[in-house]
């Protein structure tokens, strides 16, 4: 039944593409977001929330 319906829609076939293109784009960005993240800040907020119970709420990277 669904299928008669899709079928009767003029220019229904675009659909699929667009929102195929929507989650691409939004994934290649993400991807990209995370590759070119400065890599301090993602060493503050691992250690936010593995961090030991002090009253400390500074947040500074920790030396190596």
């Amino acid at each position: 039944m669904y299928k008669n319906v899709l079928q009767a829609i003029d220019g229904i076939e675009i659909y699929p593409l667009i929102s195929f293109t929507i989650f691409f784009v939004f994934f290649l960005g993400l991807l990209l977001y995370v590759a070119l993240m400065d890599k301090k800040h993602v060493q503050v907020m691992s250690s936010i929330a593995c961090g030991d119970e002090t009253e400390d709420t500074t947040l500074e990277v920790p030396k190596q």
